[in-house]
């Protein structure tokens, strides 16, 4: 989350305001197609696909995020245990587990979080499973 910036939109290009109108009209396909939607808020193909995924307006949506982890755990008794109760102290909510079959008495797992009231940092979260000797491969697949 450190590469992310809350910004003043007056300080950006009106491109960027451009291209949330764009995608606001197809979602609510006020615009059939890209083309058409560009073609309504003035702006080239090129810019709307250059960051159509990466400029957003908050919105209610932000008040419902949600963060999906991988990682592998040794295969010893208590581990994915531990692994919910550091969740817990964090103060996320676990939507979903999936644990792979333990191959080699490692197993891969990836669990998807409610993090609304998350205390501290999803980098927080993830040095405290690092820190663990039987996690390891703690990766932050997406955030919502």
């Amino acid at each position: 989350m450190e590469k992310y910036y809350i910004v003043d939109r007056s300080i950006l290009p009106d491109s960027f305001d451009k291209v949330i109108q764009a995608r606001n009209l197809l979602e609510t396909g006020k615009a059939s197609n890209v083309s058409d939607a560009v073609k309504m808020v003035n702006i080239s193909r090129g810019t709307y696909y250059k960051y159509k995924d990466l400029v957003f307006l908050p919105d209610e949506s932000t008040s419902d995020r949600k963060a999906v982890f991988s990682m592998i755990l040794d295969h010893e008794p208590g581990i994915l245990s531990k692994v919910l109760l550091i969740i817990s102290e964090s103060n996320a909510s676990v939507l979903t587990i999936n644990q792979d079959i333990p191959i080699h008495n490692m197993a891969s797992v990836s669990i998807s979080l409610d993090i609304n009231h998350m205390t501290g940092t999803i980098n927080d979260l993830m040095e405290k499973l690092r820190s663990y000797e039987f996690i390891s491969n703690v990766q932050l697949i997406a955030v919502e």
